[in-house]
């Protein structure tokens, strides 16, 4: 908590990227739309500093984004302050990454704590516009693990989150983005969900029986055979919903081939992540890992990024510097690094 004699003058927040595994819902017939699952990954990831200054400056990777979500969680909050951003290391973006949710949540949180407003991730995403359909960013951003979250009612706020569990510390995942097109994003995305026939009942109800009786129990379990088995049917059946706007269930070209590269490298599951052109596959181990690492490098031949990563079990860190003000005969600068998850 902030002290009245104190005042934090630089935030630090590294924040990991997000896998989305998939959506629930496309319908919305039962009151609550999309909903979906997905995990927090340690790399790629984000790192932001943020120093108090009187106006709004941004300098780095993606800085034109950091200085729009910084522009709009000041005039959401009502806030006079400022600050410069130093985005250190940044999400790739448009590559279904969750990149601009990261960076946005990223400043947001940075400004609230140098401002000391609410932390709550639901308020920062709101401020900076995020969560209108996935909230899976949010919460990994918020709690890393594996998260569930229960979709959004009409006109009402950021999805809540239902269930958030750890993923065994052995399973690994290989990643990869390989050339081409982006994914959707910004006015193309929302244009493609509005035009998106909706799903036939009983596939969203198979996905719900999936997620709720097998891939959950699997997770708790840490029965990565079941859990895979689970996501990847998940993965067929939802990429099914978005056949009209990506041109089959995975994205053309390089992500569907991926797709099936993986599986027959022995993945234990795969899909592509929101839009893509992110292809990713489950393992048991370090090992494995490095070997299907090393054949989807030998297939991509160079065009693309391969890389080899566990599962991030907390979200965005936040360290804060704080300097003593008002302090008689202080005669100078107090430092204190506090962290948070």
């Amino acid at each position: 908590m902030t002290r009245p004699a104190e005042r934090p003058i630089r935030v630090t927040v590294e924040a990991p990227a997000r896998l989305h595994f998939g959506i629930l819902d496309l319908r919305g017939h039962r009151g609550r739309k999309f909903g979906g699952i997905g995990a927090a990954v340690p790399t790629p990831s984000l790192r932001l500093v943020a120093t108090r200054e009187a106006g709004v400056t941004a300098e780095g990777p993606d800085a034109g984004r950091a200085l729009e979500f910084a522009q709009r969680y000041l005039a959401a909050t009502g806030l006079t302050g400022g600050a410069h951003l130093c985005v250190q290391r940044a999400i790739p973006a448009h590559a279904g990454l969750g990149s601009g949710t990261q960076m946005a949540l990223a400043v947001a949180r940075a400004l609230a704590e140098l401002y000391g407003q609410s932390p709550e991730p639901q308020a920062l995403a709101r401020a900076v516009g995020r969560g209108l359909r996935s909230a899976i960013g949010t919460w990994t951003f918020a709690l890393g693990g594996f998260v569930l979250e229960g979709g959004r009612k009409s006109g009402g706020d950021v999805a809540p989150l239902i269930s958030r569990l750890p993923i065994p510390a052995s399973w690994r995942c290989v990643i990869a983005i390989p050339e081409g097109r982006p994914g959707l994003s910004g006015s193309a995305e929302a244009a493609a969900f509005r035009e998106l026939p909706p799903p036939e009942e009983r596939e969203v109800e198979r996905v719900a029986h999936l997620v709720l009786m097998q891939l959950l129990p699997a997770l708790a379990d840490a029965d990565l055979t079941a859990f895979g088995a689970a996501l990847t049917e998940v993965q067929r059946i939802t990429g099914g919903w978005f056949a009209a706007a990506q041109g089959g269930a995975f994205a053309s070209g390089a992500t569907e081939a991926l797709v099936e590269r993986m599986t027959a490298f022995g993945a234990a599951g795969v899909g592509q992540s929101s839009w893509g052109p992110t292809v990713y596959g489950l393992v048991p181990q370090e090992e494995a890992a490095q070997d299907l690492g090393q054949r989807v490098r030998a297939w991509l031949g160079g065009r693309g990024v391969v890389l080899e990563t566990g599962f991030s079990e907390r979200g965005a860190l936040v360290s804060s510097e704080w300097t003593a003000v008002g302090t008689p005969g202080d005669g100078g600068s107090d430092l204190i690094d506090r962290l948070f998850r």
